[in-house]
């Protein structure tokens, strides 16, 4: 059994500089973890990729080419399109090392993952090379401090987890960049603090729209379908703990082989209860 990180996101999300964190976080602890990108449209990476979806076609390819007449947003779709088409080109990239957990750095376009079935095609095929994938849904913090905002993002996070239909979990990037005053507001949300709603009824569209927003915000807070993980780069303890609550979700770990406990060794005399020491 193998494991991976789908990263998903809208484009300034912060996803390669997620995939730099944990490869960085994995070495300092000595894990192997292996990421391959899946943006046709990618110009620079913090890190080394095993696999790197501009060696089977970029986006270049596909808008400069004058019988596709395709532009940004259609190049990525098709891109990943021909991905799916050839997928002998990933699973010789997968093959290639002992190591078992990989990261896929995905392209931006929500499209992708809501309702287009091209990432659900690349997960179901993942899942037939014994593969079992996270979905990691990244949101920039500096547009989760607002109420409609918030539950924008929440909403597409949730478009995201129904679609794809896999473990999933959702990260509040990029706090390491708030001031206190941005950082606590984005926590109240992070809580599913519905008073925020009655301090923001001055707000336009949450004055016109008020019941609908608070129909939304009772279905996250009274079944939990949407939850999100605070994501500080800046904090090892945050990484390792965000590490964790991934692994979990794929039950990464539980084949591990482990080592069997050495026998304990009795010496001749007793202690007071009658039970034979043991030496340390």
């Amino acid at each position: 059994m193998r494991y991976a990180q789908l990263i998903m996101g809208p484009a300034g999300s912060g996803k390669s500089s997620y995939c730099s964190t944990i490869v960085n976080h994995c070495k300092a602890i000595g894990r192997n973890v292996y990421v391959i990108n899946l943006d046709p449209a990618a110009e620079y990476f913090e890190y080394d990729v095993i696999g790197d979806i501009r060696e089977l076609i970029s986006l270049d390819d596909v808008t400069e080419d004058e019988d596709l007449l395709l532009g940004p947003n259609g190049g990525l779709v098709y891109c990943l399109q021909h991905l799916i088409e050839n997928l002998d080109w990933l699973d010789e990239k997968l093959g290639c090392v002992e190591d078992d957990y990989f990261l896929f750095d995905c392209p931006g376009q929500i499209e992708l993952y809501t309702h287009l079935p091209v990432m659900k095609s690349l997960i179901k095929q993942l899942d037939n090379w014994n593969i079992r994938t996270c979905g990691v849904f990244l949101l920039d913090a500096h547009y989760m401090n607002e109420a409609t905002k918030f539950f924008s993002g929440a909403l597409v996070a949730l478009s995201a987890m129904i679609t794809l239909e896999i473990p999933h979990v959702n990260l509040v990037t990029k706090m390491d960049l708030l001031n206190e005053h941005d950082r606590n507001a984005v926590q109240r949300f992070l809580d599913m603090d519905t008073d925020l709603l009655r301090e923001e009824e001055d707000e336009p569209w949450l004055r016109k729209h008020l019941k609908l927003t608070k129909a939304i915000s009772t279905l996250f807070e009274d079944y939990s379908y949407v939850s999100f993980l605070a994501f500080d780069r800046t904090d090892e303890d945050c990484i390792g703990e965000t590490l964790m609550i991934i692994d979990n979700s794929i039950q990464y770990g539980e084949d591990l082989e482990h080592k069997e406990p050495m026998e304990p060794v009795e010496r001749e005399a007793s202690d007071d209860y009658g039970m034979a020491d043991e030496v340390s």
